[in-house]
């Protein structure tokens, strides 16, 4: 999501993103050392906690940050993720035909809302004639931007998760020699929702948000002990079996209706498999998901093309990994 009317270009290749949702700053430094691999220098988060906007801001500063050019990635919290028909308009009135087509699906008044568009799938396979709409509120825009500030950087685009994670996908389905299939992307967000995105030939089809159920990163996942699940029952949740059985399948179906809708309507475009990503419990999820859909499911393991991005802490590094698809964002690609 380029943000032109912030002005000016970044000057130097921007190998430092950041995420800031009102509670904490994630980061990521790198520089690309191939192709398409980027050692990663440094990478944490820093949580506002009890400090005072002040003092907050004061330990900002303190990163070192000065003077770097950054790309930001709003978290899908931050924003809608639409889609409408394309407007019979010039591509530069896409977004001023777009604000009015989708005044009445947000919760907002649009003037409130920063847009971007997107166009869906790839021409090359079937001329959808739909866009993605990103509309953002012009609070959050607000806020990502002071906080660049208060890090004394200079961020040039504003990005979001849904495209971080077709960067993250497709680049493994490129390095798999699948990159003109359909692969799917499952990521768990939070301990209560998911993101589902299907790509194909680099670039976004699908995309949709699965609500879990508080509770779902803990959860085992199976049947329990006495059920059928093919997963060790650990200790890991004071939920009752039967809840646990709950989160599982609602994600389990949720997703099935996805793969099944996306057979109905790209069936020339087969599904090739579902990658998915739940932090240190992403083998996991992969070997419980597979026999259950019927589709080839693997971890979505893109540590290969992001030397040094190992240690810290699993909540850490949750919320760092999709800052990597960012710094994968390719200039030529035109929103």
């Amino acid at each position: 999501m380029k943000l032109p009317w912030f002005g000016g270009r970044v000057r130097q290749h921007a190998g430092l993103v950041i995420a800031w949702d009102g509670q904490a700053l994630a980061h990521v430094q790198a520089h690309r050392s191939g192709p398409e691999t980027f050692r990663v220098e440094r990478f944490g988060v820093e949580r506002l906690g009890g400090d005072s906007p002040d003092a907050f801001a004061r330990r900002l500063a303190g990163l070192g940050f000065k003077g770097l050019a950054a790309q930001a990635m709003l978290r899908p919290a931050q924003y809608q993720m639409l889609q409408i028909e394309a407007p019979a308009v010039p591509p530069e009135e896409l977004r001023t035909a777009a604000r009015w087509q989708i005044r009445d699906m947000v919760s907002q008044h649009v003037d409130d809302l920063t847009l971007d568009v997107l166009k869906v799938g790839d021409e090359k396979v079937r001329a959808t004639g739909n866009l993605f709409v990103v509309a953002a509120t012009n609070a959050e825009i607000r806020a990502v931007m002071q906080t660049a500030q208060a890090l004394r950087c200079e961020v040039g685009v504003i990005d979001i998760h849904d495209l971080a994670q077709r960067n993250l996908q497709s680049a493994q389905a490129r390095h798999m020699g699948l990159a003109e299939r359909a692969h799917a992307a499952v990521v768990i967000l939070n301990d209560s929702q998911a993101l589902l995105t299907i790509c194909a030939h680099d670039e976004l089809f699908y995309s949709r948000r699965i609500d879990l159920g508080v509770g779902f990163i803990q959860a085992a996942w199976g049947a329990g002990p006495d059920g059928d699940s093919s997963i060790d029952w650990p200790e890991r949740s004071p939920m009752p079996p039967d809840r646990e059985g709950e989160l599982a399948q609602r994600l389990l179906v949720e997703v099935q209706r996805s793969l099944d809708l996306w057979d109905r309507t790209w069936p020339m475009l087969a599904l090739d498999h579902v990658a998915v990503q739940a932090g240190e419990r992403t083998a996991e999820l992969a070997g419980w998901l597979g026999p259950k859909l019927g589709h080839t499911v693997l971890p979505l393991d893109v540590s290969a093309f992001f030397p040094g991005f190992e240690g810290g802490s699993d909540a850490d590094r949750l919320l760092c990994w999709p800052l990597l698809g960012v710094l994968m964002r390719s200039e030529e690609r035109k929103l």
